[in-house]
């Protein structure tokens, strides 16, 4: 298929069967949970969804986009809405907003309760504000006023999720220690049907990837590579919403590891000379993909960015080839590190024994970042640390979103990178501990070049693992797709019984 035509993929059919089955996961992980401790198997679980925002003061609103752990169980698109299962049985309610007369004006038929019972696969539907009244009703008839409300710490933000709140809850019993290491831990392990559309999202934002990497040239700007990749994964893939914001940075931006913010908005002219750092990943029914390629804007790699691109993705090879369940992600982010310092002394910007520089924690100068994190509804997925796990101390470990040993199931990003950032780099200089391992003059002659970053999301199995992402990655391969050359995309579908997502 080549890149110049429009993309022959077509979305995939959303099945509600993918969150009946991530309920039923929860119902049978909760109840093997309270039958452990000697609890009752009663109450019911309760999440709250997300509500519509508006912009600051005014009445603009923001579209909308389901809170992660209540799309994960019930895939609601809507806004306003709760969900409870019920512990004891099983069964699942919706409660949605009772909307006033004129929505139906301004935006479209008021649905009846049958509708997103039916839509969404659940048991029963009421309204929110007869909440209390059906869970008294539920509790009398099953002796359970108890209520798992959902409350923990997200290691990756630091935030803390705020539990479900009602009119008339303070009628039950809460408990806010129980669900959200248990909700997390299912989230960590991707059943088929999850599998199906985060590789959809791969599929067509490596395409994307493609498109942006063949039409790029010396003169546009940073925003026309994003808006490129916005345009396909939306025209040709019903990719409404990116998983992040993207990061478009060429140049010395593409040092600033989160570019692409409100401060720097991907606005720079593209210079001949510099290299592109693209990392953006569309998102399709809230399953996200996460991929950055990088790649000289002029098409043809020179001598110092195929030295600095190679020492990347030979990390990024050695880490694919070495995942397996059991593996250390510590172990695999210290891999990367060895691979891009071994480059760097091979390329003549280090000197000295390599094991004495990962003593130093020296890799932590090139690569600040942790190699990878999880994937799947969020980009920054939770789950990375169980309860009572300590994150490492070590520069550049201290980054690491997870440290855990790999399961059959984890979708996780593999993104290694080089970059030359002077905050970093002038006190390494400086430093009695590691300035014996910079070559200054080589050194100080790519302080200007910026980064390179390559990311792919990868899918433990029982043996190894699948690399889901499908972009070019071999400097020939690259400066052939910017020539004009087509890329096939070979696709690893993650199929049901007949075929459907």
């Amino acid at each position: 298929m080549a890149s110049s035509s429009p993309s022959s993929m077509s979305p995939p059919m959303i099945r509600m069967e993918l969150h009946s089955l991530n309920r039923e996961k929860l119902f049978n992980s909760l109840r093997n949970h309270l039958t452990s401790c000697a609890r009752p198997l009663q109450g019911f679980v309760l999440l709250q969804g997300g509500e519509e925002q508006t912009r600051h003061c005014t009445d603009h609103l923001e579209l909308f986009r389901q809170e992660s752990y209540f799309a994960y169980l019930f895939g609601v698109e809507e806004p306003g809405f709760y969900g409870t299962i019920d512990i004891a049985s099983g069964k699942s309610m919706l409660f949605i907003p009772r909307l006033p007369a004129d929505y139906a004006v301004w935006m479209g038929e008021i649905q009846p309760p049958s509708h997103f019972q039916e839509k969404y696969k659940v048991t029963q539907v009421f309204y929110t504000d007869e909440i209390k009244e059906v869970l008294v009703d539920q509790y009398q008839a099953t002796g359970a006023a108890l209520l798992f409300l959902l409350h923990g710490l997200n290691t990756d933000s630091n935030k803390y999720f705020k539990p479900a709140e009602f009119q008339g809850i303070e009628k039950f019993q809460t408990d806010l220690s129980t669900l959200h290491p248990i909700l997390t831990e299912c989230r960590v392990i991707k059943s088929d049907l999850e599998l199906a559309l985060i590789q959809y999202a791969n599929d067509i934002s490596s395409e994307a990837h493609v498109e942006v990497m063949r039409k790029t040239k010396v003169g546009m700007k940073e925003y026309q590579l994003e808006s490129m990749f916005l345009h396909h994964t939306y025209m040709y893939g019903g990719c409404r919403h990116c998983s992040y914001t993207c990061i478009c940075a060429t140049g010395d931006n593409s040092a600033v590891l989160h570019y692409g913010h409100a401060a720097a908005p991907n606005d720079k002219t593209l210079q001949e000379g510099d290299m592109a750092l693209l990392d953006m990943g569309a998102e399709y029914h809230f399953y996200g993909s996460d991929i950055t390629c990088s790649f000289p804007v002029n098409g043809k790699f020179t001598r110092d960015q195929s030295l600095l691109y190679t020492a990347v993705l030979d990390a990024h090879d050695a880490v694919i080839s070495a995942m397996k369940p059991g593996v250390s992600w510590v172990d695999m982010h210290k891999l990367a590190e060895r691979v891009i310092l071994e480059s760097l002394k091979k390329g003549n910007l280090l000197v000295g024994d390599v094991d004495k520089m990962m003593a130093e924690r020296l890799g932590a100068v090139f690569m600040p970042h942790g190699l990878g994190h999880l994937l799947g509804i969020d980009t920054h997925d939770p789950g990375g640390y169980l309860k009572g796990a300590k994150r490492p101390k070590e520069p550049g470990l201290s980054s690491l979103r997870t440290s855990r040993k790999l399961l059959k199931g984890m979708v996780i990003t593999v993104e290694p990178g080089c970059y030359f950032i002077d905050a970093l780099l002038l006190p390494a200089l400086k430093s009695p501990a590691v300035s014996e391992f910079f070559n200054r003059v080589e050194i100080n002659r790519f302080r200007p070049f910026g980064g390179v970053r390559i990311e792919s999301d990868v899918c433990v199995t029982s043996i190894g693992c699948i690399n889901m992402s499908k972009c070019p990655r071999k400097i020939e391969e690259i400066e052939a797709v910017m020539a004009g050359a087509p890329w096939p995309i070979e696709k690893t579908t993650f199929l049901s019984g007949n075929g459907q997502v």
